[in-house]
């Protein structure tokens, strides 16, 4: 297993730096920079026209390792497994898709507002939706859902489906809340893949070690050009393929929900930004934060970026810990 999973990982690493060098000329050639808001942190209008949409380095890294690594374990007989895979990395490219949608339209109509927030869930939704018909019509679902530390699986029947969609959709978008500065996104969920290879090695599980492999080596190529400070961005094209990915894995390994624990930065970057709206609208103006998501919350605070992607990263490591007691 080993030798498959650091294929995958050095391969798509090498790959991702690749594509990165080769697409980022061509993105500012394009002029497809960021837009800042004048809402955001002043210190980020420096960012402004940093080509984005860089996401497409590791989407397309990654299918070509996929083709690659799918070739090699059948050549070798460890195939089994192989289609949750190929469905696990097609429903992330699924997302990503709409990222990329979402961006073009964010360049034609000139500002950093894409997709209204209900177009971009009803496509989410539809790929979600896909996702999980791929696994059932592969036999690599039912409507049993495992509940993580406490070791038992309890039958929802179609509401399995309806739980499904909404964590799905939530983890997504929660992860696109995360990229917010430079390295963020990529560092955290460089850290989930960190987890989803150590339960993979613990369940024995080869094509989950694979695209834990992909993940960690998508992760680590694109830092090479977005740690800060960020030479591109990945645009909601590739915040919502990681997104994708790692709720993904976590189906994979027949174990959803363990995401909500390993993946605890997303999930309070995302409720920091509910909790702020809520908040805002019952006091008639009056900020719970100084400004969400909570990264930006701790910029204003006087953190760095660096400190913020370090802690946030420590703080995922140790939730993967956590989370491997839940598996």
């Amino acid at each position: 297993m080993i030798p498959f999973f650091t294929a995958a990982l050095a391969g798509n690493f090498i790959l991702t730096v690749i594509a990165a060098r080769i697409l980022i000329p061509k993105l500012k050639s394009m002029k497809l920079g960021q837009k800042i808001l004048d809402i955001g942190p002043r210190w980020h209008k420096s960012k402004e026209g940093t080509p984005t949409m860089g996401g497409l380095s590791f989407i397309f890294a990654s299918l070509i390792t996929a083709v690659i690594m799918s070739v090699v374990m059948v050549a070798t007989d460890n195939s089994d497994g192989l289609p949750k895979l190929i469905i696990v990395l097609l429903g992330a490219a699924a997302n990503g898709a709409v990222g990329v949608i979402d961006d073009l339209t964010k360049f034609h109509n000139h500002r950093n507002e894409g997709l209204t927030a209900t177009q971009k869930y009803l496509l989410q939704l539809a790929a979600a939706a896909a996702f999980l018909a791929a696994m059932k019509l592969t036999g690599n679902l039912t409507t049993e859902l495992y509940i993580p530390f406490v070791g038992k699986s309890v039958d929802l029947g179609i509401f399995y489906y309806i739980i499904s969609l909404i964590l799905i959709t939530g983890v997504v978008n929660s992860v696109n809340l995360t990229d917010g500065i430079d390295g963020l996104a990529s560092s955290v969920t460089l850290a989930v893949g960190a987890f989803f290879a150590v339960a993979a090695f613990m369940l024995g599980a080869l094509p989950e070690a694979v695209l834990a492999g992909m993940t960690i080596g998508a992760c680590l190529g694109f830092l090479v050009y977005n740690f800060y400070p960020a030479r591109v961005f990945m645009g909601d094209t590739g915040s919502l393929f990681l997104g994708g990915l790692v709720v993904g894995m976590a189906f994979m390994i027949g174990n959803p929900l363990i995401i909500i624990v390993v993946g605890i930065v997303y999930i309070c970057e995302a409720a920091s930004v509910i909790l702020q709206v809520g908040y805002f609208k019952l006091t008639h103006g009056k900020r719970l934060f100084k400004m969400a998501p909570i990264h930006h919350h701790f910029e204003k605070c006087g953190w760095s970026e660096i400190k913020i992607v370090g802690v946030f990263s420590l703080i995922t490591l140790i939730a993967g810990a956590i989370s491997l007691l839940g598996l």
